[in-house]
């Protein structure tokens, strides 16, 4: 029987059903000076162990803030056009902005790659991609997993995910409930799509040559504009976080489903359209696929990458010169977001 059942079944290898061992020995060794770069004395250990130590220095009565994200679909225009480091820039930095929102600074990241089989040119632009913004936030790239799933993901496609750890002391964090009716708000612009709403775009451009600016508005290829990195707003606030009431980071839902998120229950917010630039990638979607302006509103940033509130003695433009004023607080209303358009802006588009 035995002799009849390795008849049946020739040797097998691990590398041979799709798991390289080896590459991913090697993977490890390569993007370690990617992921050493971004080292402090906080960093405890060596890279390469079964877990990450950090030593939390310099706060006296600590609050850990912590968030798990990933860039989505947006990935897959990534791939299409080989800008792997910009996506690694994107995942630490969208989950950078996710820590900010309750006023904290990044303390480590740890990423997920899960993909069909190692390659290594992608892994260390992912990876330098990933170091380069941490360094940039002064955050530590602890550790990470690589996992090869040629079952899960077809050839040459991937998933990213991450996981940020923040510090905030406590008593200074950042969660709404000190939001005034009359307290000021202001956005900081965003670059386009930033990580959301890329399944719809996708279906959009369908067809599309990447390479081209369709009607000209954009000023650059289709592809560039849909792949605009998603800037971190951290260095940009960290001098206003004292002062600062409440603060929303624009992701999936776009403004409406993210700022009440932040706002105590006993109000809303007013904003004004047309007080802020919206990227021309925008409505050049909005068009090309007949997307109502609410739709647009929902799914989309529509150029305002995060959105702050402040009480109202604080102008933080000479902070934070980006800073657009957009709107107030006003008393509860049925609507949380209110968006004031003007007569010559209340159509379909979003001129």
């Amino acid at each position: 029987m035995n002799a009849e059942l390795g008849t049946r079944n020739p040797e097998r290898t691990y590398a041979a059903a799709g798991v390289d061992i080896a590459a991913a020995e090697d993977n490890v060794r390569r993007i370690a000076r990617h992921v050493r770069s971004t080292h402090g004395p906080s960093v405890l250990g060596s890279f390469g162990a079964f877990a990450g130590l950090f030593h939390l220095r310099d706060v006296r009565d600590a609050v850990l803030v912590a968030s798990t994200d990933g860039v989505g679909s947006k990935v897959l225009l990534g791939i299409q056009l080989g800008h792997y480091e910009l996506l690694g820039r994107d995942l630490v930095n969208l989950s950078v902005n996710d820590v900010l929102t309750a006023g904290a600074r990044p303390l480590f990241f740890l990423d997920y790659v899960g993909l069909h089989s190692i390659d290594a040119a992608v892994m260390d632009a992912l990876v330098s991609g990933m170091a380069a913004a941490c360094r940039e936030n002064a955050c530590a790239l602890l550790g990470g997993e690589t996992a090869q799933l040629p079952d899960v993901y077809a050839p040459g496609h991937l998933d990213l995910v991450g996981t940020i750890v923040g510090v905030v002391e406590r008593g200074a964090e950042i969660d709404g409930s000190r939001v005034e009716q009359g307290d000021r708000v202001w956005g900081l612009p965003s670059t386009g799509l930033h990580t959301n709403g890329y399944t719809l775009a996708r279906q959009v451009i369908s067809g599309i040559d990447l390479a081209s600016d369709p009607d000209g508005r954009l000023g650059q290829s289709l592809g560039d504009a849909l792949l605009a990195p998603h800037p971190g707003y951290y260095r940009l606030l960290e001098p206003l976080l004292p002062r600062l009431t409440a603060i929303a980071h624009i992701t999936g839902g776009g403004i409406p489903g993210n700022l009440p998120r932040v706002l105590p229950e006993s109000v809303s917010v007013e904003l004004d359209w047309g007080a802020w630039q919206v990227p021309p990638i925008f409505s050049l979607l909005q068009e090309l696929g007949g997307v109502p302006f609410d739709e647009m509103l929902r799914v989309f940033n529509l150029g305002l990458g995060l959105i702050f509130v402040a009480e109202p003695t604080l102008d933080p433009r000479a902070a934070c010169p980006s800073a657009v004023e957009v709107g107030r607080v006003v008393p509860r209303r049925d609507e949380r977001v209110i968006i004031n358009r003007t007569p010559s802006t209340s159509g379909r588009g979003l001129g």
